[in-house]
């Protein structure tokens, strides 16, 4: 069984450590629990892990968030992944800060990354995993805070919201989403 895990977010040292870049930071860290490195590759850069006879495929797209689906496509038909077997790390300004939300499908919710995907794929049925950032912050301000950095308080809570994003992942590829979502979501 394969699986391609893409976690969003945009390249580059300038959105590093941002908000929007939680996808990526909790793909890096999966990575390196693994000990796997990323390599960069057509559309993104990928680390393939073995998970009790899985494999799963992450993926940090290059293409920036607005056309992310078309790194999800092209790897999708590269690895020959269905649908059921993608699920994409996102950000979520809906959700408090470390919130973590598992959902078999649902709208972008304004997320280009998600929007660009949906189009791609003809499709918005695929799971994600939502990660609260919150959204304090004031009228018309809202790219400056996706584009800023994590809060003193909420780095403290980092290692343990993204320890918890990893186990999520690992739950998906290994239990389902339905067991999984079960286990995560009333936490």
């Amino acid at each position: 069984m394969k699986y391609l895990i893409v976690g969003l977010g945009n390249i580059g040292d300038e959105y590093r450590d941002t908000r929007h870049n939680i996808g990526f930071n909790i793909l890096d860290a999966l990575a390196k629990a693994s000990n796997i490195v990323f390599k960069d590759g057509r559309y993104g850069a990928t680390a393939t892990m073995s998970l009790k006879g899985r494999q799963l495929v992450l993926l940090k797209p290059s293409t920036y968030m607005n056309l992310s689906g078309n790194a999800v496509r092209y790897w999708m038909q590269c690895e020959k992944i269905p649908l059921e077997n993608l699920l994409i790390v996102v950000d979520d300004l809906a959700l408090p800060f470390g919130t973590l939300r598992l959902k078999p499908k649902g709208s972008d919710a304004g997320h280009n990354g998600l929007k660009h995907i949906a189009a791609t794929l003809g499709t918005e049925n695929y799971a994600r995993l939502r990660f609260g950032i919150g959204n304090d912050f004031p009228k018309g301000a809202q790219i400056d805070y996706v584009l800023g950095h994590f809060t003193e308080e909420e780095q403290k809570q980092m290692g343990e919201r993204i320890e918890v994003a990893c186990d999520i992942i690992k739950s998906f590829c290994l239990a389902g989403i339905a067991i999984t979502m079960n286990q995560y979501n009333k936490k």
